[in-house]
């Protein structure tokens, strides 16, 4: 299937690594120049010659924190006069939520929610919102924001607030913008294999002598019983972010291969 994406140009916040990255290799397969951002300028840069010597594509790095306003509006005025517009948003830039902090009603304390929030929902509401006149005023666009499957999981306050609040910023986005031929996603990734996890596994193979696979392994508690890669995910974001994927707005798409057991409907 061709997904009509060649030529397109996308901007890829928290590109340099991750899920980020694994999306902007799947835009780029198809034929989309990119700008990709992250605050760490080196990582960034790497990430960018990666991207653009396996595709071919035209790729920037560009370092900017979506947690100011002003650098999201550089960002995008950058965006425009390099690649001469702006088609396709993918929000991946969050901090990853730790298996280690604390999840109870005691503990989470006003910062700890205010923090996520910051990153994970205002930041993508400021790219959005820098983003969507020029997508509004070329009567076409797609704007995809990384979540989580913690949208659907009461395991921890913070992390089930900002999953939740960035897809109902996700709605909102589609509702309004859906009129001039702007559609809004959200994709909810469980556990994933990205950079991130293989460190952590493969330190802890060194430690416990458990081989890295094994260790996987009995992490994946899915339907499909193993660990979705980052280019898994990334092949769901691709697809959205083409022509082809016209019937699906506002609605939360989990790449996580399945939860066992609940419903959703």
């Amino acid at each position: 299937m061709d997904l009509q994406l060649n030529g397109k140009r996308a901007i890829v916040t928290g590109g340099s690594r991750g899920i980020g990255l694994a999306i902007a290799h799947g835009l780029a397969a198809e034929g989309v120049d990119l700008v990709l951002v992250a605050r760490d300028a080196e990582r960034l840069k790497t990430a960018a010659q990666e991207v653009a010597e396996r595709s071919g594509r035209r790729v920037l790095g560009v370092p900017a924190d979506t947690g100011d306003d002003e650098q999201v509006r550089e960002l995008v005025r950058r965006t425009v006069a390099e690649l001469g517009g702006v088609d396709i948003l993918v929000n991946s830039a969050a901090t990853p939520w730790s298996a280690g902090a604390s999840t109870d009603l005691a503990a989470t304390t006003d910062e700890i929610v205010r923090h996520e929030v910051e990153i994970k929902v205002l930041g993508y509401l400021r790219t959005a919102r820098a983003v969507a006149p020029h997508l509004v005023e070329q009567g076409w666009g797609r704007i995809i924001n990384i979540s989580g499957l913690g949208a659907r999981q009461a395991n921890s306050i913070a992390q089930t607030v900002r999953n939740v609040s960035v897809s109902a910023l996700t709605k909102n986005l589609a509702d309004e913008l859906g009129p001039h031929g702007v559609n809004v996603s959200v994709v909810h990734p469980g556990l994933t294999r990205t950079e991130r996890l293989t460190e952590r596994l493969t330190a802890q193979s060194a430690e416990s002598g458990t081989p890295v696979a094994e260790l996987e392994n009995a992490l994946a508690h899915n339907t499909i019983r193993r660990v979705i890669d980052a280019s898994e995910v990334a092949n769901v974001v691709t697809f959205l972010a083409s022509p082809r994927s016209a019937a699906i707005t506002g609605d939360a798409i989990a790449a996580g291969g399945g939860v066992p057991g609940p419903v959703y409907y």
